[in-house]
């Protein structure tokens, strides 16, 4: 594992104060992190060249109430088309960006003037992000040599979540790992004490990349729930694996393949979840997080292609399911693939019971985004309305409101020129303590300001966009 320091140069505040507001078409303020210091080898791959991200910052466009006031690109080593931006979490004024070669630590402290603190090389795709207080999860969901992060390790033998200690966040610390049926795409913090942390761990068997594992196979339709022992967080192990989805779950064409669930959000107030299961959006409970009980399971054929994530209002009536159409590979924001493949869903949560009540898609297909459907999103906690932020790939983020259902509106938008990659844009887009985070696969992270919209106020604690308090 390499741990690697940096901090961002000097503060933003006097170059910031000529573009507060009415700034379409400038980009954002980046700044470089000074030169970092490793023990170990950087991995391979040739850094992208610095004025593909000039270029690409110059394209920016963003409505007016949604200004770029800050932006860092990500550092050696993760300067390559291979290293991949992923997921997001937060704690403590801390902003944790995942990464296909390891992650960062952000400090997030101060919105204008975000600082690396950390990064950590430890490959495995996806690297997606979960925190709870001092322990921090990645989840890997493809074989790899180690369940450490040495590079070096032979062989493609393991999969599942890492296990890290963040309690110095400049100096990170791998402290074991679980392995777990079909690795993990993406995990959820269902629950929290003293003693324990209890996650779900998510992966669906797609048949992408040579067809899915025995494992997976007999994986289909499980969520794998993982118990971690605070005080031993090498003891962590897999405690059960539910079956959610009697059948498998419903068939995608190929390659895609079915079964299992991409990503479920828990709303812990009312111990409810949404599981998005590639074919399926379920709504589950979650009382007894050892064993799921499954309330509802819907279908739409017609207008999503691959159920992928949800995020619940604040008073967990209604949930917004994110059809992620061809697995990230598609252009769907487009005139010819129509108003709502590729979309949002809004549902209402009627005793148990999820009654669809409309459809809403980003309006900018003049962008000509290369990739782009829905992707990962928040809640916006605004007052009297329902809205959130999500991420689009290289539609870049878009601010909905839903307060309105069956008429979903965007009110705000930041979006890029479309990547020369096959990868480009937005993974994830989330909103905390008042300002609103993207991690953008290639140029790294970007921290946005939404105007005009007043909501309550919250301070810097821990978030995990997937758990809903």
């Amino acid at each position: 594992m390499t741990v690697r320091r940096g901090v961002l140069i000097g503060p933003l505040a006097v170059l910031l104060s000529g573009c507060l507001s009415g700034c379409a078409g400038e980009p954002p303020l980046r700044a470089a992190p000074l030169p970092v210091v490793s023990d170990t080898p950087a991995p391979t791959g040739a850094p992208i060249d610095p004025e593909i991200l000039k270029k690409r910052d110059a394209t920016i466009r963003h409505s007016d109430n949604l200004r770029p006031v800050a932006g860092v690109n990500n550092p050696a080593p993760f300067d390559t088309a291979a290293a991949i931006g992923t997921d997001l979490a937060f704690t403590g004024g801390y902003a944790i960006a995942g990464n296909y070669e390891g992650f960062t630590v952000y400090d997030v402290s101060a919105p204008e003037r975000p600082a690396v603190v950390s990064q950590v090389y430890c490959p495995g795709p996806q690297n997606d992000v979960t925190v709870s207080g001092n322990l921090l999860f990645l989840s890997v969901d493809l074989p790899m040599g180690s369940a450490s992060c040495d590079p070096g390790a032979s062989g493609r033998t393991w999969e599942g979540l890492r296990i890290f200690d963040i309690t110095d966040k400049a100096a990170p610390k791998y402290v074991g790992a679980v392995a777990t049926p079909c690795g993990s795409h993406t995990a959820t913090l269902v629950s929290a004490d003293a003693r324990n942390v209890i996650l779900y761990s998510s992966s669906a068997p797609s048949r992408l990349g040579g067809g899915a594992s025995a494992a997976c196979e007999r994986n289909k339709g499980r969520i794998t729930v993982v118990k971690v022992p605070v005080g031993d967080p090498a003891r962590a192990a897999v405690v059960a694996t539910p079956v959610v989805l009697d059948d498998g779950g419903t068939a995608l064409p190929e390659p895609f393949g079915y079964g299992g669930c991409h990503d479920v959000t828990v709303f812990a107030a009312k111990k409810l979840a949404a599981a998005s299961c590639i074919g399926d959006g379920l709504l589950l409970d979650v009382t007894d997080p050892y064993n799921p009980r499954v309330l509802d399971r819907v279908q739409d054929p017609a207008h999503f292609g691959y159920w992928h994530s949800a995020v619940f209002t604040r008073d967990g009536d209604r949930v917004v399911f994110s059809d992620e159409f061809g697995a990230g590979r598609s252009v769907v924001c487009d005139p010819k693939a129509g108003p709502q493949l590729g979309g949002n869903g809004v549902y209402a949560i009627k005793d148990g019971r999820l009654e669809l009540l409309g459809y809403f898609k980003i309006p900018r297909p003049q962008l000509a985004p290369k990739t782009c459907s829905a992707h990962n999103g928040s809640l916006v906690p605004a007052l009297g309305r329902d809205m959130m932020v999500q991420g689009w790939y290289d539609g870049g983020v878009s601010v909905i409101d839903f307060t309105d259902p069956a008429r979903a509106r965007e009110i705000a938008y930041f979006q890029r020129e479309k990547s020369p990659f096959d990868h480009g844009g937005s993974w994830a887009a989330y909103f905390y303590a008042g300002h609103i985070y993207s991690s953008d696969m290639i140029a790294g992270l970007d921290v946005l300001k939404l105007t005009g919209v007043p909501f309550e106020p919250a301070g810097p604690g821990e978030f995990n966009p997937q758990t809903q308090r």
